[in-house]
């Protein structure tokens, strides 16, 4: 296994930036890519953005059975139908969101070898996907909770100070 990052929390200013696009896959990007993973499977996670590992960068990972994903810049083509689930987060630990998402997605972005492809994803896999773009723009999984349930968990004022 290689180098296991720290994974930032809900309260780190990174995670609500909106991320910079990648110009091109270079070695850097793609010594991210593997940390990434490393650092996903290694805190039991099915995806993980850039920010979480406090890089301003479009790139997100993804495995959920399906195989891995690697993906720079992505771009929502389409989406169809609706899936209400609950989505935990590791930048957000402890916390579980019931969240109403498309069922399935066009998505086109860099693959790991700097190549223009588009991917199809339905069910969890989409989810997932759609959970990390929403990283890469500064969403949280928090964001779709209501006051009431922001106040169950106290997050109103931890996050409101660090802002």
């Amino acid at each position: 296994m290689g180098k296991i990052l720290e994974i930032k929390k809900f309260s780190d200013k990174i995670l609500r930036q909106r991320c910079i696009p990648v110009d091109k896959i270079t070695q850097r990007e793609l010594e991210l890519f593997g940390q990434m993973l490393d650092t996903m499977r290694h805190f039991s996670g099915i995806g993980l953005a850039a920010p979480q590992i406090g890089v301003n960068q479009r790139l997100l990972v993804a495995e959920v059975g399906e195989g891995r994903i690697l993906l720079a810049n992505p771009q929502i083509i389409k989406v169809t139908g609706k899936d209400k689930m609950e989505e935990g987060c590791l930048s957000v630990p402890g916390v579980l969101v019931d969240i109403e998402r498309p069922w399935e997605l066009a998505v086109k972005g860099l693959n790991e070898k700097g190549e223009t492809v588009e991917l199809k994803a339905r069910g969890l896999l989409a989810r997932v996907i759609l959970h990390e773009i929403d990283h890469l723009n500064g969403k949280l999984i928090i964001d779709y909770m209501s006051f009431l349930e922001k106040l169950k968990h106290k997050l109103c004022s931890k996050e409101s100070s660090t802002n």
